[in-house]
C-alpha cells in the first residue's frame, strides 16, 4: 500500500513539474513576443486557427457569427504580423468566405446572401489597411508589440536625466515639467548636477523648438548631450559647445533656447548664462520684492562663434529663484512682461508659507490649459534660525 501511494505521489510530482515548465515556458514565450524577441509563429498559428473556427461559425450560427467578423484576426495581423506572414491570412480569409458562401447557399434570391458584395467590400478595406499598418511596423523596424514599450524607455530617459541632485541641508531645488496637450513627450528639459567637488549647482533648463511630440525626440537627443558635456567643461564654455552641437545637427528646426545656472552652494553666489532665454527673477526676502535676472545671448543653434554673457548675483537665506520655459508666461494677445507679472503674483502666495512642493501649483496657477510645454525650476534657500 505504501509502494503505490509513493508511485502515485511520484506521478503527481512529475505531473506537477511538467505543467509547471509548460507554464514557464509559454509565459516566457509570451514576454520574449510582446518584448520583440520572439518569432511570429505563435500568434500567425493562433490566428490561422481563428480563420476557420469563425467560418464554422458562420455556417452553424449566422445570426451570431457574420462572415463580416473575418475582420478581427485580419486587424490584429496587421499590428502583429509581418507583410508576408500577413498575406497567407488573408488568403484563409478569402478562402473562408468561399467557403462560408458555399455552404450557406443557395439562396432564394440576392437580398438573401449572407455574403453579399459589401461583406467582401468591408473585409478586403480592414485587409487593406492591415496591410498598410504591416507595411509601415516594417519600415520602421520596430514591431508593433515593442513600439510602447521603447516610448516608455524614452520617456523614462528624459525623465531620469532630469532629476535634480540632491543638495546640502538649506538649499532646495524642485522642477515641474508639463508637455503641451497632456503628452507624454516635452520640448523643455533641465539637465543639473553638481560640479567642483559638489560645491557648484551647475543646471540647464532648455526649450528647444517646437512642442510635444514633435520636439520629444530631439529634447531626448540633446538632454543626453547636454548631460554629458555638463560639468566636462569650464561652466562658461558649456554654451558655446551646446552651440556648435546642435548647428551640427543641422535640423530643419534646429534652434533652442537655454540658461545654464551656476550656483556657489557655499556663499551662494550664482551666475546665469542665457542662449535666447527668458529672464529669470529672484526673491529678495529682505525686501520682499522679485527681481528680473536677464542674460545677453543668441539662441542656440541660429549663429556659429554665438556669445553668451552673464549675470551675476547671490541667494541669501530666504531668497527664492525661478527658472522657466515661455510656455509658463507667453500667450497670443499678452505681453511677456504681463506673463512674468502674473507668474510672480502667484509665486507670492507661497512667500509666507514656503516654496516647497510650489512647482506644480504654479504651473497650474498661471498656465493649466494652454497648449505648450511648461517648465519650472525652483531654486531656493532656508531662512537663517532665528
Amino acid at each position: 500500500m505504501t509502494d503505490r501511494r509513493a508511485t502515485a505521489e511520484g506521478i503527481v510530482a512529475r505531473w506537477r513539474g511538467a505543467l509547471h515548465r509548460a507554464r514557464t515556458a509559454l509565459r516566457k514565450s509570451a514576454v520574449d513576443y510582446f518584448r520583440g524577441d520572439a518569432a511570429e509563429w505563435l500568434p500567425l498559428t493562433t490566428l490561422l486557427l481563428t480563420v476557420p473556427a469563425l467560418a464554422w461559425s458562420t455556417t452553424v450560427l449566422p445570426a451570431w457569427c457574420p462572415p463580416t467578423a473575418l475582420v478581427f484576426p485580419m486587424l490584429l495581423g496587421g499590428l502583429l504580423l509581418r507583410p508576408a506572414s500577413l498575406l497567407l491570412l488573408y488568403t484563409a480569409a478569402a478562402t473562408a468566405l468561399v467557403v462560408e458562401d458555399a455552404v450557406l447557399g443557395p439562396y432564394p434570391d440576392a437580398a438573401a446572401r449572407a455574403v453579399t458584395p459589401g461583406t467582401v467590400l468591408v473585409v478586403s478595406a480592414v485587409a487593406f489597411a492591415g496591410l498598410l499598418i504591416a507595411q509601415f511596423r516594417s519600415r520602421v523596424g520596430v514591431p508593433w508589440r515593442r513600439g510602447g514599450t521603447m516610448l516608455f524607455d524614452l520617456r523614462e530617459r528624459i525623465r531620469v536625466q532630469s532629476q535634480l541632485p540632491d543638495l546640502p541641508p538649506g538649499w532646495h531645488a524642485q522642477m515641474a515639467l508639463r508637455p503641451a496637450g497632456g503628452q507624454s513627450f516635452s520640448g523643455d528639459f533641465v539637465v543639473a548636477g553638481r560640479t567642483g567637488g559638489g560645491e557648484i549647482l551647475e543646471a540647464v533648463l532648455t526649450d528647444v523648438s517646437g512642442k510635444g511630440m514633435d520636439a520629444g525626440s530631439r529634447a531626448l537627443l540633446l538632454s543626453g548631450a547636454f548631460g554629458g558635456l555638463l560639468g566636462s567643461l569650464p561652466p562658461h564654455r558649456f554654451l558655446p559647445a551646446a552651440n556648435g552641437y546642435l548647428l551640427r545637427q543641422d535640423w530643419d528646426e534646429g534652434f533652442a533656447t537655454s540658461i545654464h545656472l551656476v550656483l556657489d552652494l557655499d556663499s551662494g553666489d550664482y551666475e546665469l548664462l542665457s542662449a535666447g532665454h527668458l529672464p529669470a527673477v529672484q526673491l529678495h526676502a529682505g525686501t520682499g520684492r522679485w527681481e528680473e535676472k536677464a542674460a545677453e545671448g543668441l539662441m542656440l543653434g541660429v549663429m556659429d562663434e554665438a556669445q553668451f554673457d552673464g549675470v551675476k548675483g547671490t541667494l541669501r537665506p530666504g531668497d527664492v529663484l525661478l527658472l522657466f520655459t515661455d510656455g509658463l508666461v507667453e500667450a497670443p494677445g499678452r505681453e511677456l512682461s504681463e506673463g512674468i507679472d502674473r507668474l510672480i503674483g502667484a509665486a507670492d502666495r507661497f512667500v509666507a508659507r514656503g516654496f516647497h512642493g510650489a512647482a506644480w501649483p504654479l504651473i497650474d496657477a498661471v498656465a493649466k490649459d494652454v497648449n505648450d510645454d511648461r517648465a519650472l525650476l525652483i531654486i531656493s534657500r532656508d531662512r537663517l534660525a532665528s
